[in-house]
């Protein structure tokens, strides 16, 4: 090519493009957004969630009822205009009181969650971080936690320390954080070789800062995945302690003592364990359909790009 040919470009020559047609960025949590979004399951599930949460948290301060309010006149009354789900055998409503159950059943869900969560997650990453000796020894002793019996150890302590709500989310966080902690010390080991964290220990950042500050915040999606999964697990666990006699101590109640009441007496008042196990069972069917939709919507090798 001659240099006469040759023409200097100047910006005038270059082709403009309209500002519509400029394609924006988008984040990792957006596009997770948008595929969970594309799920009708999933997202019909999280609808279903929330009107659940709702119900529960603004039912009670609508009702005309209390939880806690007798009327043995209207003992053991089928479904009517009044009662829409009944009355128990000390004549309160049972809508009211699977409101404050689900007040009570979330609660701890969400509670001994965030507990398991916190131990799990901090465990897991100075696990992962340190490696070595220090991460041979502590997933020794989560091998040895896993051995143990769960349930029985719960009710050992429900039994030595009494029945407390306060007690009961501890005891259920405390057993509930082993999957977690593996879950999170996987991810670490293969972020730690990354070049953001090698930049950090370059810069001469201490352990501590490291793993609350970059490695922590890049094991968010497995660990928001894992909490949708186990709050229910945790639900479910509570009712199990309910069926023994372990559960929320009176005059409260959740949805497993009001399972187990209707258990006691479903051969002649069905309507007392039919309306809470509906309840109970289509909160714990969202969470996990839920969970494993955000499992895929978090999985970056979904992504089309």
């Amino acid at each position: 090519m001659s240099l006469e040919s040759m023409k200097t470009i100047s910006p005038q020559d270059l082709p403009v493009i309209p500002i519509e047609k400029i394609e924006e960025g988008s984040s990792l949590w957006k596009d997770a957004w948008h595929r969970l979004c594309k799920n009708h399951l999933a997202f019909a599930s999280l609808i279903l969630f929330i009107l659940m949460t709702v119900f529960c948290v603004v039912g009670p301060l609508l009702s005309p009822y209390s939880n806690e309010e007798q009327d043995l006149a209207y003992n053991a009354q089928s479904p009517n205009a009044e009662h829409w789900l009944g009355t128990d055998s000390l004549g309160r409503d049972q809508l009211t009181r699977i409101m404050y159950g689900g007040r009570v059943s979330l609660g701890v869900g969400f509670l001994a969650t965030a507990v398991s969560l916190i131990i799990g997650v901090v465990y897991g990453a100075v696990s992962g971080y340190l490696g070595g000796k220090t991460d041979a020894f502590m997933m020794r002793c989560v091998d040895i936690l896993y051995a143990l019996p769960f349930t029985i150890f719960v009710i050992l302590l429900m039994v030595i320390f009494g029945r407390s709500v306060v007690l009961l989310f501890i005891a259920i966080g405390a057993v509930e954080w082993l999957t977690m902690a593996r879950i999170v010390r996987g991810q670490v080991l293969s972020l730690k070789k990354q070049e953001f964290v090698e930049a950090a220990v370059s810069l001469g950042y201490s352990n501590s800062r490291i793993v609350l500050r970059h490695l922590i915040p890049n094991v968010l999606g497995p660990v928001i995945v894992y909490a949708t999964l186990t709050v229910p697990a945790v639900m479910l666990l509570e009712a199990v302690l309910s069926f023994l006699g372990l559960g929320v101590p009176p005059p409260m109640s959740s949805w497993g003592v009001l399972i187990k009441e209707g258990a006691d007496s479903m051969t002649v008042f069905p309507w007392l364990l039919i309306a809470p196990a509906i309840f109970f069972s289509a909160t714990l069917f969202s969470l996990n359909f839920l969970g494993d939709g955000l499992r895929d919507a978090l999985d970056p090798r979904s992504s089309k790009d």
